[in-house]
């Protein structure tokens, strides 16, 4: 079987054209085998000419066919003549071998006793009378049609797909792209490549059953599931648990991507969705994913621009009738995977079509240790590297973003020539990716440095000594991306959020421009992703939470997503303009709050900042020298219990 998957060396790759050409080589060719290498009948003449040209010596050879018609060859000396300096020199411009001349004979056996007479008297070196094949003339004649017809039938087969092409050519438009794995040979992935996504993999194991043994499900009357819609943010592994799906139930797998289906030509989409259905129910059971299904599975009716015969409407209405309709598919399970669940049309998630949506989150500190196990067998590491510490280092991180680490570890310890990536090659990537390339080159003026250095040491004072701010990892001047400096946390991973937290996530967040204010009486534009992160912070808890009391138990948010098409907005101007105070007065409270812990600790602000200043990047220890151990330590207080 191993065998069977390479590719033989020895196959010849045919060119497109190569048909083609040969065609019309065979009939260079054969017409410069024929003779008539300049592509011109030789010119008609006269008897009378003819018979000039004969008294005068100038006719060479001359060939009868069928006694009707005569070819007439000159001699070399006559082509010098001007009078034959049409006939002396082909269409290439080279030397005419001929037949120069044509001549219609009238009496074969006068014309043959005058030319038996020309050789007896030296004026003709020879002549022959012969039986002409029409054949050759057909040939030629139908030869450039014959020609013309084999490229155009070439170009079509090209165009639809018949000669090598994908099926979503010209003449082919209407068949679908869905790229078929095999499930003998290509499917390779199983539930155990996808580490992580527990939950996810319990829920849809029983798809997995009703694949492998149908019977016992239906025997108890039960139906099979038509789909299963895998919903989570981007870079979680929807599309790896959909392949591990196939490649656990052994089933044909057809992937596509929703975008597959949209097309310029009208009902084109359509055509795809029912061709798509055709070929899983002809190899069923089989497993059908649509990736990023939000493309064409978009609630209809939202986009207030689009007309009732919208292309992606139609596209739609014939999925939904392919998954329940009249004619119901058998053994045809379809995945889907999107992050806008929100948009999607409501009969498309109703009982009958997508019959559960499956959750698939971000991972947990458990998940991604294991998914740090798979991908760091391939790398060359140390021993003893804990996966667990950088579980605990990548909050918030996907499976994706997970890999792009252990690839990024890998390319920082090859520029650097180790021989095996270690734990802080694994750091220098989280931060590469987190805050971007170091831009140590970067001109910084001294006035500039020690602004930047008094921001980010306000973060992290302030964040030291509020209970619910995030832990501190390090803090860093060196510019990176688009940041002057930047402070590194290790949020605490919760549930559900009270508003202390929020406040306190708030004051800490505040903590740079607040540290500005106390130090040098003024504030800058430096402060500008804080005051962005506190302001969506501030709106939420007031819109969204209703963690005000103000506003009080009341949200408007949509999670229907048709909110983002409507013009007005869901309250009243008054409720507007209370909504503006409140979220102002949060962000100013917290500011406040935050100059007041730096006001009583603005001597250990500057000490962090001159020490910043000089290493450019300091770490936990440097702030426990300076504040001591920090009180709402968890660690700390599991100690102070023992």
């Amino acid at each position: 079987m191993a065998n069977e998957n390479k590719p033989n060396p020895k196959k010849i790759n045919l060119g497109p054209w190569l048909i083609p050409g040969a065609i019309i080589s065979f009939f260079l060719i054969f017409s410069l085998l024929n003779g008539n290498a300049n592509f011109e009948k030789p010119s008609e003449i006269s008897s009378t000419k003819f018979n000039t040209f004969l008294e005068n010596g100038q006719v060479d050879k001359v060939i009868v066919y069928n006694k009707t018609q005569a070819e007439v060859y000159l001699t070399a000396a006559a082509l010098k003549d001007k009078a034959h300096e049409k006939v002396s020199k082909n269409m290439l411009d080279q030397p005419n071998k001929g037949p120069h001349y044509n001549l219609e004979i009238g009496n074969d056996e006068l014309f043959q006793k005058r030319l038996e007479t020309a050789v007896t008297e030296k004026k003709l070196r020879d002549f022959n009378f012969l039986p002409k094949s029409e054949w050759g003339e057909i040939i030629m004649t139908f030869l450039p049609i014959i020609v013309i017809v084999l490229i155009w039938i070439f170009i079509m087969r090209r165009m639809s797909g018949g000669a090598g092409g994908g099926g979503g050519q010209l003449f082919n438009i209407g068949k679908s792209k869905a790229r078929l794995f095999d499930e003998k040979t290509d499917i390779k992935t199983t539930f155990k490549d996808v580490a992580g996504l527990e939950g996810a993999k319990e829920e849809i194991q029983e798809i997995v059953e009703f694949l492998k043994n149908p019977e016992k499900y239906t025997n108890l009357g039960g139906k099979i599931p038509k789909g299963a819609l895998l919903v989570g943010p981007p870079g979680t592994g929807k599309t790896l648990l959909a392949k591990a799906v196939a490649g656990e139930a052994q089933v044909p797998f057809f992937s596509l991507s929703g975008s597959d289906f949209v097309e310029m030509f009208v009902g084109v989409g359509a055509s795809r969705v029912r061709d798509l259905f055709k070929q899983a129910k002809e190899k069923s059971p089989a497993i059908i994913f649509i990736d990023e299904i939000d493309a064409v599975g978009r609630a209809r009716g939202k986009n207030n621009m689009s007309g009732g015969n919208d292309e992606r409407e139609s596209t739609l209405n014939q999925l939904l009738t392919e998954m329940d309709g009249f004619g119901t598919n058998s053994n045809v399970i379809v995945l889907a995977a999107t992050n806008r669940a929100d948009v999607l049309d409501k009969a498309l998630l109703r009982a009958g079509r997508f019959d559960r949506q499956i959750f698939v989150d971000l991972p947990d500190i458990r998940e991604r240790a294991a998914i740090f196990e798979v991908h760091l067998a391939p790398l060359k590491k140390i021993e003893g590297l804990d996966t667990d510490f950088l579980a605990k280092q990548t909050p918030g991180f996907s499976g994706a973003d997970i890999a792009n680490v252990c690839n990024e570890a890998a390319l920082i310890a090859a520029r650097n020539n180790k021989t095996a990536v270690d734990k802080q090659d694994f750091l220098d990537a989280v931060d590469r990716i987190v805050g971007g390339l170091e831009k140590k080159n970067k001109i910084v003026t001294p006035e500039e440095k020690k602004a930047i250095a008094i921001h980010e040491a306000g973060h992290a004072t302030v964040s030291w000594m509020l209970e619910h701010a995030a832990p501190l990892i390090k803090v860093t001047i060196v510019p990176r991306g688009q940041s002057l400096g930047a402070a590194w946390y290790l949020p605490e991973e919760r549930l559900i959020v009270r508003p202390d937290q929020m406040l306190d996530e708030m004051c800490a967040t505040m903590g740079g421009r607040a540290a500005e204010k106390v130090t040098f009486n003024r504030i800058s534009t430096g402060a500008l992703s804080d005051l962005e992160k506190v302001t969506k912070q501030a709106r939420a808890m007031v819109t969204i939470y209703g963690l005000n009391d103000k506003i009080g138990n009341v949200t408007y948010y949509d999670s229907s997503g048709q909110g983002e098409y409507n013009f007005s907005k869901p309250y009243s101007e008054e409720t507007a303009m209370v909504i503006d105070k409140e979220i102002s007065k949060l962000i100013e409270s917290q500011y406040e709050r935050a100059i007041q812990i730096l006001e009583e600790n603005k001597d250990k602000l500057n000490l962090l900042a001159d020490i910043l200043i000089e290493k450019e990047v300091i770490f936990k220890d440097d702030l426990e020298f300076i504040f001591g151990k920090r009180p709402f330590d968890k660690n700390l207080q599991e100690e102070t219990a023992l």
